[in-house]
């Protein structure tokens, strides 16, 4: 919704106003494959192609509903419409049997075309139009049409009536905004002065939203990130008219931070309403996974359209939208806490969540923003994450023993497909000279067989829309994903087949750089503001992830002294993958030295769970009374806690973690819970075929491609790791970065410039 003109008049789209006031009936998520965007499209022309030649297609259409002082601009654009027939037309496409479409969906559908009906005769003066919905079907290509009559006086009392309904809402919103906007400029800083360096990255931030430019900063660990970007943003939400802001997190620490902050921020100022809601993984949010989403099946979709909105009324009053609120106030209501916070983005003015949520191929922030003109600022936390991230978001694999499996168990019908995509499959393998070999592209034979059963599976499940089978219809997903990734398959990407044994290949199309796929996003965005400790050098971040070219960088000067932390350089050790078994004594006994020297909490970081576990049995074996606790495999959040609880305020011992792990970055661990950390590593990604593609297409298109594949992300996980030990300007302690390597110039020049080290031999 359009609050532009916010005294008396707000404007909305027909679907939305029809998505708020016409949805009844259950929540159903059952699977059907749907049209893609292009085969909606291409339906919508194919059906305008068989209409007479006066046809008039895509016809803009709006009018005003007023009521007292207030008034609702409603408009969109109506399918087509054949004048000689008085007949407005609304198109829908579809797959399989139309009779299994739930009856709430084709409500939802005749409201938004006798809204558009009642604007037709407003617009052109007529008594009567005939409505009609036209449901076209991809797969046939055969159309379905469902007629009525309607006068001009009935459409309009239907008119009125949904625009009153929206219009009570949308009253709200207006008065919701003003007081919002008017608290935001009245916003002051919740401390009494600001840290050193966080007003620096405060004003960069918000310079960088009214100029409407992105921002890379770089700021140090413990200044204040979190508070310092979000109030300025705040700050500037009513001269640049923001609907929303997003913050993205990589983690549920990021999370966290981000809640923490707007409640410290709504505590200093209580006329700060904020609608902030928190998203949430489906699989954690889900109170019945072991249910399908729909009525039929699951107690929380049945009805929730008829309870949406006495809960969405509930919800938009939570003082923060923590997951643990909404769930309270859905279970209340009986409706489904995940969807119920989807729904509340529309209404929100602050969303928090994932990466994924904005930046993934089907990213629902991203579409929402898109669909409904939002002017938004972006938010992304420990921004190094995302190269990574973005990566993961726009690659795609399959894996032959998933089909090998699938052609045991898959319907009869499919077998076929299968069959021949498992020839074109062996085809390929037996077409490979060695283990791992990258191919210029996805061979012909191949993509068709593919393609053919992606559709083969798709008409299956259209047919037989009860059929349970995760499998196959994770494989359906997996070809589709792998589809769509090799129509925009170009130089950022590359295709390459792993062979692990007999029937055990993987071919995956592996993106390289995501700066093609990430850049749409950032152009959406009034402003998006990246931020880490660790986004050096600048201009490897800027390239890969494709930002604009009048990106404003900060390098923010960090609060913090040498005299803070001593950081030893021990070089006489090497932690090189053939070295490592001379390296385990000398590094036991330096921790066990610097303990015995200064008894507290420390961190250990190594390359891998296997080197860890030798040196904790090393250390165990030799000083069995320090006290240690290690990191394992596949922990969960409670094991996670149950590590961190270990340091505690005035403890002492050694946890021991995996750099780049959970315990590398994104923890808080102040004052003496932390005094040093052992650092046996220089966190380069593995040599192997993969990374060294990887290193081979980043000099292609950049230079340098060692430094950008292998130094700079390993070094960034050194820097995050050493972090976690100075999070205050009391804080004190010391760093052990410990291989030979780190006695290099160009290893040297990517540690924070406020660190003084010195060489241990």
């Amino acid at each position: 919704m359009d609050y532009s003109a916010m005294n008396s008049s707000a404007i909305v789209a027909v679907r939305t106003l029809c998505d708020f006031t016409a949805k009844r009936g259950d929540l159903d998520l059952r699977f059907t494959p749907s049209p893609t965007a292009q085969e909606g499209i291409a339906g919508h022309l194919l059906v305008a192609s068989r209409r007479a030649e006066n046809y008039e297609s895509e016809i803009s259409l709006s009018g005003m509903y007023a009521y007292q002082n207030q008034s609702l601009t409603v408009r969109g654009r109506a399918d087509g419409y054949d004048p000689i027939l008085n007949r407005l037309e609304e198109i829908k496409t579809f797959r399989g049997d139309l009779n299994r479409m739930p009856a709430n969906h084709r409500t939802l559908h005749w409201a938004q075309v006798k809204i558009y009906g009642w604007l037709l005769c407003c617009q052109r003066s007529l008594q009567e139009v005939t409505l009609a919905l036209v449901y076209f079907d991809i797969g046939s290509q055969q159309e379905t049409m469902l007629e009525e009559v309607h006068t001009a006086s009935s459409l309009h009392n239907f008119f009125d009536d949904q625009c009153q309904r929206f219009l009570q809402w949308s009253v709200q919103e207006t008065a919701h905004r003003k007081t919002r906007d008017l608290a935001c400029h009245a916003l002051t800083f919740p401390y009494s002065a600001f840290r050193t360096g966080q007003r620096e990255l405060a004003q960069a931030v918000y310079q960088g939203v009214t100029s409407g430019r992105c921002v890379l900063a770089q700021a140090p660990t413990g200044i204040g990130k979190t508070v310092g970007t979000i109030f300025p943003i705040l700050k500037a939400a009513p001269s640049q008219q923001l609907d929303k802001i997003f913050y993205l997190a990589a983690k549920t620490s990021g999370r966290q931070l981000a809640l923490d902050a707007i409640a410290l921020l709504q505590r200093h100022s209580p006329a700060l309403e904020l609608r902030v809601v928190e998203l949430v993984a489906r699989d954690k949010a889900c109170e019945h996974p072991d249910k399908a989403c729909h009525g039929d099946a699951c107690p929380l979709a049945r009805g929730f359209y008829d309870r949406l909105p006495a809960a969405r009324s509930d919800a938009i009053t939570l003082p923060t939208g923590e997951q643990h609120q909404v769930r309270k106030i859905a279970l209340a209501h009986q409706i489904c806490p995940y969807y119920l916070s989807q729904e509340l983005v529309r209404w929100s003015d602050v969303v928090i969540g994932d990466y994924n949520y904005y930046f993934d191929t089907s990213a629902m922030l991203y579409a929402l923003t898109f669909a409904n003109q939002w002017q938004i600022a972006v938010l992304v936390d420990e921004a190094h994450n995302l190269i990574e991230r973005g990566r993961k978001m726009y690659s795609a694999e399959l894996e032959q023993r998933n089909l090998r499996a699938l052609r045991h168990t898959a319907p009869e019908s499919l077998r076929p497909v299968l069959d021949r995509l498992n020839r074109q499959w062996n085809a390929l393998i037996k077409a490979q000279q060695q283990p791992y070999q990258v191919w210029p592209t996805v061979p012909e034979k191949m993509l068709t067989a593919l393609q053919r059963v992606h559709t083969g599976i798709g008409d299956f499940f259209v047919d037989t829309p009860t059929h349970v089978d995760a499998a196959l219809q994770r494989f359906f997903f997996d070809i589709g994903h792998f589809l769509r990734l090799t129509e925009s398959f170009d130089g950022h990407s590359l295709i390459d087949l792993t062979l692990a044994a007999p029937g055990q290949a993987t071919l995956c199309l592996r993106n390289v750089i995501p700066a093609p796929f990430l850049t749409p996003r950032f152009k959406l965005s009034r402003s998006t503001v990246l931020f880490s400790a660790t986004v050096s050098p600048w201009h490897f971040y800027s390239d890969t992830l494709g930002l604009p070219n009048d990106t404003a960088v900060i390098d923010v000067p960090s609060p913090f002294s040498a005299m803070q932390l001593q950081v030893h350089l021990v070089t006489s050790i090497s932690t090189r993958y053939q070295e490592r078994d001379r390296s385990l004594l000398p590094i036991v006994e330096l921790i066990a030295q610097q303990f015995h020297q200064q008894p507290g909490n420390y961190l250990t970081f190594v390359s891998s769970f296997d080197y860890l576990q030798q040196i904790t049995a090393l250390l165990t074996e030799r000083y069995p009374l320090i006290p240690s606790w290690t990191q394992t495999r596949g922990m969960d959040e409670n094991a996670r806690s149950e590590f961190l609880d270990r340091f505690i305020e005035g403890g002492t011992g050694i946890g021991f973690a995996v750099l780049g792990g959970a315990f590398s970055e994104g923890i808080d661990l102040p004052g003496d819970r932390l005094v040093g950390a052992f650092i046996a590593t220089l966190g380069l990604p593995q040599i192997n075929p993969v990374n060294e593609q990887i290193r081979l297409r980043m000099d292609q298109q950049f230079g340098n491609g060692y430094a950008t594949t292998y130094l700079f992300p390993g070094l960034q996980k050194v820097v995050q790791a050493a972090g976690r030990v100075i999070r205050s300007q009391s804080d004190r302690g010391v760093v052990f970065l410990i291989d030979e390597r780190y006695r290099r110039s160009d290893v040297q020049a990517l540690l924070p410039r406020w660190w003084r080290h010195t060489q241990l031999l």
